[in-house]
């Protein structure tokens, strides 16, 4: 199994040489009355996000706890931070919070599809993942989520739609690692040879060939048996005309 999250927070340092102007000085140098930089304020849900980077779940959730406990983000925060430590219950209470708090906050709402997801109720989730993109319909994430579970249904051709739409919204949607962030995409699936093999469809379809070569070869490391379909398929049919292709459908990849 395997998840990730998006929307992460990155942080950048800058560093001040010394100037050839100043070399040899050995005073002190002051900023003129009025333009002295403010010392920057590290919040206490900044560090807890720094924890969630480091993948240091419960002192996120610790100091996630001393932040604002009326913010719909701290409590949806706090559920990731529990989500990832797999107390999907304790997750489920943080999201509800955060939900309460703001009806109209979709990533609560795609975090409880989430949770659904989790315990193998994919028709719940998708009913969740349906009414978070109801408030934000151009979200990749959340649309990939709904392909999941329709895949997890064995609906494939939806989950190929959802993925599809997914893919038009940002190309990157399926190749994002991130470990921090306040909207979960589930990735975890059963028939991971079928998962990919339908990846790889989306990809070709989209043009994205080189993508769409890639999750072919995982899809028959993993144990594909259909490769029929790789020679009949529309989706294919341009990606079948590279050399790459041929190559790949005579290989007999071991099976991981």
């Amino acid at each position: 199994m395997f998840r990730f999250i998006l929307l992460s927070l990155a942080a950048t340092t800058v560093g001040l040489g010394q100037s050839d102007l100043t070399r040899g000085f050995t005073g002190q140098l002051t900023a003129p009355p009025g333009l002295e930089t403010p010392a920057a304020t590290i919040t206490t849900e900044m560090r807890g996000d720094i924890f969630m980077a480091r993948k240091m779940y419960r002192e996120a959730v610790d100091m996630y706890m001393q932040g604002a406990r009326d913010s719909a983000v701290t409590w949806n925060k706090v559920g990731i931070a529990y989500h990832q430590m797999l107390n999907l219950d304790n997750a489920r209470k943080n999201y509800e919070k955060a939900y309460k708090l703001n009806p109209q906050y979709s990533e609560a709402i795609n975090n409880l599809g989430t949770f659904w997801y989790a315990r193998k109720n994919y028709r719940r989730a998708i009913s969740f993942y349906k009414r978070a993109l109801a408030l934000t319909p151009k979200s990749a994430s959340i649309h990939s989520n709904l392909g999941t579970a329709y895949f997890a249904r064995k609906k494939y051709d939806l989950a190929m739609a959802s993925y599809q739409t997914a893919l038009s919204l940002d190309p990157e949607v399926f190749e994002h690692r991130s470990s921090a962030g306040v909207l979960l995409q589930e990735r975890s699936v059963t028939e991971r040879a079928k998962f990919h093999y339908y990846l790889a469809k989306t990809y070709a379809k989209s043009g994205q060939f080189e993508r769409a070569l890639l999750y072919i070869r995982k899809a028959l490391e993993e144990g594909f048996a259909e490769k029929n379909k790789l020679m009949e398929d529309a989706e294919f049919s341009e990606l079948r005309k590279l050399p790459e292709f041929g190559e790949l459908i005579k290989l007999e990849p071991r099976v991981l």
